[in-house]
């Protein structure tokens, strides 16, 4: 009966665990070589899944190009700003800070396609953003001092990529939003999009520039890590999530997969051993309750 619905769950709960799975690799790596290793190998896995469901029918020629610029920003531009942020951040106020997209998807929709924005959804962005500050300002007490939770650098640097993540979803999404709506395989499109960021970032890796190259060796258990990471989140979550929608009504599902940041505490919890502050708690629900409100309207 909640099958669709525990599906969405499913999808959040692989989202955070991809997050924690991540932080280690990434802080090896670096960021850049990390997605540019990470977004291969899932370009190479949803293209041999589209090869062998002949998927590549449902792609015309006009809907390459959108797809590719859909890809550039969301996922090349989207995801390098989304794991800098995790190596300054940590994964907590990283998912936090990137679940904005929702509230950005909604005010971009309004700007730019004169979509509506009810009442309801004004409160529900305005509660997102308020979750998201009580997170990141009340979300660490002093006794926690594992290293998930120091912050590298200047906040307002990590908080700007953040934003930066979080803004090129929404983009990506909204440039792609069309083309999903002729019917497109989400697969094949997918793979396009993933396949444009990762000769994005192999091409990045080769400047002369030495933030951009690897920051460690690549080990067989770091490369493992990766594509674990990849196949649970990009692969396996975005394969729920798509059975979830295909059958639950949209604003649930949609909210229910808004639960990423609540669902990543006590998994962090279990992992370091020290339990999230009540600011912590507050501002994820915050997040969950105003993404529900911008969903549900």
């Amino acid at each position: 009966m909640f099958l669709y619905e525990a599906a969405a769950l499913g999808a959040a709960a692989l989202w955070a665990l991809t997050g924690l799975l991540s932080t280690g690799p990434a802080q090896h790596l670096g960021a850049i070589a990390f997605n540019c290793t990470r977004m291969v190998l899932v370009a190479l896995m949803l293209c041999a899944w589209v090869f062998l469901t002949t998927g590549w029918s449902s792609i015309g020629d006009a809907q390459m190009l959108p797809l590719v610029l859909s890809g550039f920003v969301g996922i090349f531009l989207g995801d390098t700003a989304l794991f800098l942020t995790l190596n300054r951040m940590g994964p907590r106020r990283t998912a936090m800070l990137f679940s904005l997209n929702a509230p950005m998807s909604a005010i971009l929709g309004w700007l730019l396609l004169n979509e509506d924005l009810s009442p309801t959804q004004m409160v529900g962005i305005g509660l997102t953003f308020l979750g998201v500050l009580l997170a990141i300002r009340f979300g660490k007490r002093k006794s926690q001092l594992h290293k998930w939770e120091n912050i590298k650098g200047p906040v307002w640097i990590g908080v700007l990529l953040g934003l930066a993540a979080a803004l090129s979803q929404s983009v990506g999404s909204l440039i792609a939003r069309p083309i999903m709506e002729t019917g497109a395989d989400p697969v094949a499109a997918s793979s396009i999009r993933v396949g444009v960021a990762a000769v994005g970032l192999l091409l990045l890796t080769r400047l002369p520039v030495s933030w951009v190259k690897p920051a460690g060796n690549f080990t067989l258990p770091v490369v493992g890590l990766i594509a674990i990471s990849g196949l649970l989140g990009m692969g396996l979550g975005m394969t729920l999530i798509l059975f979830a929608l295909s059958g639950g009504e949209v604003g649930i599902i949609a909210t229910l997969s808004a639960t990423t940041p609540v669902l990543m505490l006590p998994m962090m919890w279990w992992r370091t051993g020290e339990a999230p502050a009540l600011g912590a708690w507050v501002g994820a629900a915050g997040v969950v309750a105003g993404s529900a409100l911008l969903f549900a309207s």
